[in-house]
């Protein structure tokens, strides 16, 4: 079973870092974030990889031309400098030789269960699964009472919503709803939604993504001291 993840986007937010190198080769620890993703999947016994390349993705090729972990199988799949994230998906359709898959962002870290996810999936029985995730507040939330008066200051709570956290898993027939346009979360996921082909799997660990600078330097305070949740392998 092979794992897709797009590695194409110019990672605009991290500007600073990303004029030189793609966004998935920023590093946490001194290893690349699309690294620390791959690991998490090859952990579960997930090591046959389709990155789906775009920007500067030869110097994601040259790296892990260069520093590929014992066992793992990747496929370069150039999908185009600006294709958005379904198109990526629809044009890597032809690596795919299973009936299900599993496909993420080059970009969010989580100490996910990633077999669970997969019974998960198989016992819905839909086109896709979404792993849903109560995302940590990026500002403090003041509590109110019936008078106006502030009664309570909470420091970045984890919302109520959920968010999509990635670690998707497809059936082949989300390649019947993509087309090389499509954004992945609009048309395609909607359409699903329409026809009930879609399930949230709720996860409530750990879940982070690296958006910005201000999470590239949480992220490696993390793993500097030795708290990284996301670290499942040994």
């Amino acid at each position: 079973m092979k794992t897709v993840i797009l590695c194409g986007g110019e990672g605009t937010r991290l500007n600073e870092l990303t004029e030189s190198i793609p966004k998935p080769l920023v590093e946490i620890g001194g290893k690349p974030i699309l690294w620390h993703v791959m690991k998490i999947y090859a952990r579960h016994g997930f090591n046959r990889f389709v990155l789906c390349l775009g920007y500067k993705g030869n110097l994601i090729e040259d790296y892990f031309g260069k520093n590929r972990e014992p066992g793992w199988e990747i496929v370069f799949a150039d999908t185009g400098l600006k294709t958005n994230t379904g198109g990526r998906i629809k044009k890597i359709e032809k690596h795919i030789d299973d009936d299900l898959f599993f496909a993420t962002y080059g970009d969010g870290l989580a100490d996910i269960d990633l077999k669970k996810l997969l019974d998960y999936h198989k016992q819905k029985g839909m086109t896709t699964t979404v792993t849903c995730v109560n995302p940590v507040s990026q500002f403090g939330v003041i509590d109110t009472d019936e008078n106006d008066l502030i009664v309570r200051f909470r420091e970045k709570p984890r919302v109520h919503q959920w968010i999509n956290g990635g670690f998707f898993v497809f059936n082949k027939a989300i390649f019947n709803v993509l087309t090389e346009e499509d954004v992945l979360e609009r048309r395609p996921f909607e359409l699903l939604a329409e026809k009930k082909e879609i399930a949230a799997y709720k996860f409530k660990g750990f879940w982070d993504c690296m958006d910005t600078f201000k999470d590239m330097q949480l992220l490696n305070n993390l793993w500097n001291e030795n708290k990284a949740p996301w670290k499942v392998w040994s």
